[in-house]
């Protein structure tokens, strides 16, 4: 059952299992997120998620995103984006642009400068990746935690127009 109550309507609280999972999750994302955040401000000077702007726009079309479309990626609202985005904009990494078909609409463009920085700091975010976490999984942990992860996230990604997303704040 999927639903937070039973066919009764009674609440259905966590097992002793599901509780010890819970807890066992909710741990080592916080543990995984502050490691990352450590290396990324030891070796660049910046926050994970700074690195994963640098990195959605290091993969788009030259380099560059609407604003709109980076907060939908990077799953932040638009309000955290733009000043994100200002604090790599004071650092040389990311331009904005303005939308020639839409004169409320930005673009956020990966430098030069930024691109240098992800080329000089990727291999050490990869080796803190990889000691971090793949290197204690197994092959066949390492497929089942992604197939997981993938799970999850299609059940919180809504489909329908007009869902309440941060993104879209």
């Amino acid at each position: 059952m999927n639903t937070a109550t039973d066919t009764a309507g009674r609440d259905r609280w966590l097992s002793d299992e599901e509780q010890r999972v819970w807890r066992a999750y909710l741990h080592a994302s916080t543990l995984l997120e502050d490691h990352l955040d450590r290396q990324l401000q030891r070796d660049a000077g910046m926050p994970h998620i700074y690195y994963g702007l640098l990195v959605g726009l290091a993969e788009a079309p030259d380099r560059r995103l609407r604003m709109t479309e980076l907060a939908m990626r990077s799953k932040i609202t638009r309000s955290r984006l733009s000043h994100a985005v200002a604090r790599l904009e004071k650092s040389g990494w990311v331009r904005r642009e303005d939308c020639p078909s839409d004169k409320r609409g930005q673009f956020a463009v990966l430098t030069d400068a930024g691109a240098e920085v992800l080329r000089r700091t990727a291999p050490g975010h990869v080796s803190a990746v990889r000691q971090a976490l793949f290197d204690r999984l197994t092959p066949q942990q390492q497929k089942a935690l992604g197939e997981i992860m993938t799970i999850v996230a299609e059940g919180l990604q809504p489909d329908e127009a007009g869902a309440d997303l941060p993104w879209l704040r």
